[in-house]
């Protein structure tokens, strides 16, 4: 099977696609959260997929991500593991050379044409190496844990510039910027700032072959992501909300317990989280056996 179709988070994304649901994208940060996934992900029968920021390439290292891919690739199910908002060149150089099945290369700090050519660089010199990218085209406006709060004014996707990005650049995913922000949401949350005309214009000028991914889950109400898969999304970032139980476990227990216990029952905490997730994304039981 020839590239793009042999890559890991293209099948896993495309299989969601083809199925009507969608795949949740997990942002880890630790060992703990790594096993959550993996567990939730072979208990509820469903695909997922493992997000890294560039922190783990200088905190953990490349060593990490190798470990990463190593019990994700193992797992019953089809799990991949990427490299979430790339937004330095020089993170990309490392991230190419680390065993990623994707990456998303963040350009959104460039002017248009300076970010086409950034991401089109990093598509060329990844499909030598089996690596699907994905792409941010506007801004989205916000951070949180692991992407540095930037005091930049968002910029929403222009749906007719859309297609004209994803031709020149060749990337595989693309993250739009419809009124979605990172971290918590501003008053009104994003009922209020979410122009869904604008989304679903991206996903008509784009079609189902760039399937859509969505940033800013934190947090939203299952309507709303039924609502967003039903106009083209199909990847589902998720940090902080499938961690809540997790944290409130840590704090109440890491000085009552051993460290293998607490570890070990944090797993369990944090994969409540996620199995949630894999429910309202309708991907729990799509899972093929691997």
């Amino acid at each position: 099977m020839a590239f793009p179709q042999n890559n890991r988070t293209w099948k896993i994304i495309h299989d969601a696609q083809k199925g009507g649901y969608a795949v949740g994208a997990f942002c880890v940060y630790n060992t703990e959260g790594v096993l959550a996934v993996i567990r939730a992900a072979e208990k509820k029968r469903s695909p997922a997929i493992i997000q890294l920021f560039p922190w783990t390439l200088h905190f953990q290292g490349p060593a990490f991500v190798q470990y990463v891919a190593n019990v994700s690739h193992g797992a019953s199910v089809p799990i991949s593991v990427h490299l979430d908002h790339c937004l330095k060149p020089e993170d990309a150089d490392i991230a190419l050379q680390c065993a990623f099945d994707s990456i998303m290369i963040d350009g959104s700090l460039f002017e248009t044409e300076e970010n086409i050519r950034y991401v089109k660089s990093v598509v060329e010199r990844a499909r030598d190496k089996g690596i699907t990218i994905e792409a941010e085209l506007g801004r989205i406006e916000g951070g949180e844990d692991g992407i540095p709060m930037l005091e930049l004014d968002g910029l929403l996707t222009d749906p007719d510039f859309a297609l004209q990005f994803v031709k020149e650049t060749g990337v595989h995913f693309l993250a739009p910027s419809f009124g979605n922000v990172h971290g918590p949401y501003p008053p009104g949350g994003a009922e209020k700032h979410w122009q869904i005309s604008r989304l679903k214009q991206i996903h008509e000028k784009l079609g189902n072959g760039v399937p859509l991914v969505l940033h800013g889950t934190h947090p939203l109400s299952d309507d709303l992501l039924h609502l967003s898969m039903a106009h083209g999304v199909v990847k589902m970032n998720q940090n902080r909300n499938v961690r809540l139980g997790y944290h409130e476990y840590v704090e109440k227990n890491c000085a009552r317990v051993e460290l293998t216990e607490l570890q070990e029952q944090g797993v369990e905490e944090y994969c409540k989280g996620v199995e949630h997730m894999m429910e309202v994304f309708r991907s729990a039981g799509r899972a093929p056996d691997m």
